[in-house]
């Protein structure tokens, strides 16, 4: 699917429960509280997108375009964010428990007090904007770069 819906639409509180959105253009869109756990969402677009309190439980967002986007108190646990662009994004209080961040683009992404319990952590990419959360929200994660070890003092 390659859509383009974006700003054109308002999909805050919608039901979207497993959608296909594989590769949709949703840059802006308005997804506030929407259900989207187990939606496949591999190379969508959705910088900018508002996702704050958002069911992403167990969503596929692999390669997806992610900038920007307003994820604030959303739930991505068991999320696949691998190879994800993030940079720029609000993330607190999200939770990301579980959630594999292999390879996902962090740069100046707002993570405090998100929960990164069981998470996977391998290869990331983070600048010095990047805000994290303190080390007990880490409990159980996987793969945590070293520097990032002794940046959080974990």
């Amino acid at each position: 699917m390659n859509a383009k819906l974006g700003n054109l639409i308002d999909l805050s509180e919608a039901n979207l429960r497993g959608v296909n959105l594989r590769g949709a253009n949703l840059r802006g869109a308005k997804l506030g509280g929407a259900n989207l756990s187990g939606a496949f969402l591999r190379g969508a677009i959705l910088s900018g997108a508002d996702l704050s309190q958002a069911n992403l439980r167990g969503a596929i967002l692999s390669g997806a375009d992610l900038s920007g986007a307003d994820f604030w108190m959303a739930d991505l646990s068991g999320a696949y964010l691998n190879g994800s662009k993030l940079n720029g994004a609000d993330l607190r209080a999200a939770d990301l428990s579980r959630a594999d961040l292999s390879w996902a683009k962090l740069n100046g992404a707002d993570l405090s007090v998100a929960n990164f319990s069981g998470a996977t952590f391998f290869g990331i990419n983070w600048d010095v904007q990047t805000q994290w959360p303190s080390g007990s929200r880490f409990q159980g994660a996987r793969n945590i770069p070293e520097a990032l070890k002794k940046q959080l003092k974990l």
